[in-house]
This record gives C-alpha cells, sequence and structure tokens, in this order.
C-alpha cells in the first residue's frame, strides 16, 4: 500500500513540530544573541537539541512506531543531518544575498528563520519515507 504525503501523520508531525520549534529555537536563537556562539554553532545547538525530542515524539506519537532498532536510530542520524546541511547550507547564502547591505546579526538571524523552515519541509519527508518508513506499526 502506497503511503499518501498528506494523512493523520502530517498533522501529528505539526504538533510535534510545535513543540520543536519551541524547544530548538529557544536554544538556537539563545546561543547566537546571548551566548554568541555563532551561526553553525547555534543552529547546530538547536538540532541536537530538537532532534533528540523530535526522535521520541515522532517515533511514538507521530508514526506510532514500536519497533527498537540501531538501524532506525541511524537512519533518523542520517535525515537530521543531511536535512540540516541542505535546509542551512542554502539559508545562509540565500539570507546573504538577499539582505546584503544589512547587518551580518539581522542577515544570519533571517538565515536561521528561513533555514528553519526549509529543514521542516525536508525532515518531514525523511521521516515518513526513510526513518520510520520500513517499520511495522
Amino acid at each position: 500500500m502506497k503511503k499518501k504525503l498528506l494523512d493523520k501523520t502530517a498533522l501529528r508531525f505539526v504538533l510535534v513540530g510545535v513543540v520543536n520549534t519551541l524547544v530548538g529555537t529557544s536554544v538556537m536563537f539563545l546561543a547566537y544573541n546571548l551566548l554568541h556562539w555563532g551561526y553553525w554553532l547555534s543552529s547546530a545547538a538547536n538540532y541536537v537539541v530538537g532532534s533528540i525530542v523530535s526522535y521520541f515524539l515522532n517515533k511514538y506519537y507521530t508514526f506510532q512506531c514500536r519497533e527498537r532498532s540501531w538501524q532506525m536510530v541511524v537512519r533518523f542520524v542520517l535525515n537530521i543531518s543531511l536535512c540540516y546541511l541542505i535546509a542551512y547550507g542554502i539559508a545562509k547564502p540565500l539570507a546573504l544575498r538577499c539582505l546584503s547591505g544589512f547587518p551580518v546579526s539581522l542577515q544570519e538571524n533571517v538565515a536561521l528563520l528561513v533555514g528553519m523552515c526549509l529543514f521542516v519541509a525536508v525532515n518531514y519527508i525523511g521521516q515518513r519515507f526513510f526513518v520510520f518508513s520500513a517499520s511495522k506499526h
């Protein structure tokens, strides 16, 4: 049976995303603006913390998966890493180009926001069809 891209899991993914966004975005912007960690370290901190929350909430709530395997964890880590590199690798040069002439802190804050949005889209597809697709739930 083919899986549809948008079904009840998409809504659950969005709800989990709200929690991840609150947690991860707080970490990212606090790290960047208060701790002065820089673009890559701040965005990475977001995804280290957010990914841990995401794995458990998406596994058990969104995709209702009870399977326990290291292969699933490896697929999850690969998916998150690839989505992170794609999203933030696109977002930063895009923001720098579109906002040239503005302060670097504004450019990078916008890049962080754009990267977060791109990440959500590619991450859903990756979790839905790669990470949790092979499990029987």
